[in-house]
């Protein structure tokens, strides 16, 4: 069988028969200038530029806000002159870019469980400069088969201590209460379980990082609730210390030191090794 090779254009008797001015002018141009002819880039159009640009969420972001605060600026200098119209309209982007940096986390979004770990992350946040270093959504091993299903919302090392910390979002319309520092309840339903779940994972912290460090560790559990109204600055139950949410910043800032930075750092740095991330990259 006769195989024609592809892209042989010329048969057997010379040229084809039809053939464009342009191939015979190519052809009769010097050998060096047919190998370096090459068609000229193709540019960009600027409508393609800015379509591309408003792809992306942050420009996007950055319009939105410059049109609400011209709106606003616009609105309120017609009514009260222009001096007032600006400064509304510089607190429309201040407010708007406060109010997205606060939905931002170092935590994936995908692996958070609540909106309450994001809360509580911003006020850990602020500790930084007093020497305060957290880790966050930290597994609990069990054993060495494995992880449990523990997970460390918080992990708090500073000044004042190890924390272990749980941030819980609960139904406002019901009221928490305790009984003999035993029992707390979130309207009729007992929360024995997840106070016995907080003081496990922090039994476990500590006695993996003591094991560690060289040195007791003690870790001391916390529930920090948002939602419903808590009748109390911080109560301990079932050893388990137990506060309303926006104050978990005041919660560790109030206690005496203990720690020394070196020590701070050296369990910081233990437990960045021995409490894996819960949700690993």
């Amino acid at each position: 069988m006769a195989i024609t090779e592809r892209g042989n254009t010329q048969g057997s008797g010379g040229r084809p028969q039809a053939e464009s001015e342009e191939t015979r002018a190519d052809e009769a141009r010097p050998e060096e200038t047919r190998e370096h002819h090459h068609p000229a880039p193709l540019k960009e159009r600027p409508d393609e530029r800015a379509a591309a640009a408003l792809d992306d969420p942050q420009v996007r972001r950055w319009l939105w806000r410059a049109g609400a605060a011209v709106a606003a600026g616009i609105a309120v200098t017609l009514v009260t002159g222009w001096r007032l119209g600006l400064a509304v309209a510089v607190l429309v982007v201040i407010g708007d870019v406060v109010r997205t940096s606060r939905r931002s986390s170092s935590v994936t979004a995908w692996q958070k469980s609540s909106a309450a770990e994001r809360r509580t992350e911003r006020q850990l946040r602020s500790l930084e400069r007093n020497g305060y270093l957290v880790l966050h959504a930290r597994a609990v091993p069990r054993d060495d088969e494995g992880v449990s299903d523990g997970r460390i919302d918080h992990l708090v090392i500073g000044p004042s201590g190890v924390y272990a910390i749980d941030s819980e979002k609960w139904d406002k319309r019901l009221p928490v209460r305790t009984m003999s520092h035993l029992k707390l309840f979130h309207g009729p339903f007992n929360k024995k379980d997840r106070l016995d779940e907080a003081r496990w994972e922090a039994q476990m912290a500590s006695s993996i990082l003591a094991e560690r460090v060289g040195f007791d560790v003690p870790v001391q559990p916390s529930v920090a609730i948002y939602g419903p109204s808590i009748p109390w600055k911080v109560m301990r139950v079932r050893d388990v210390d137990v506060y309303a949410g926006n104050r978990a910043r005041a919660y560790l800032r109030r206690r005496p030191k203990i720690l020394t930075d070196s020590d701070v750092q050296r369990i910081f740095q233990a437990a960045e090794k021995a409490l894996p991330p819960k949700y690993p990259d």
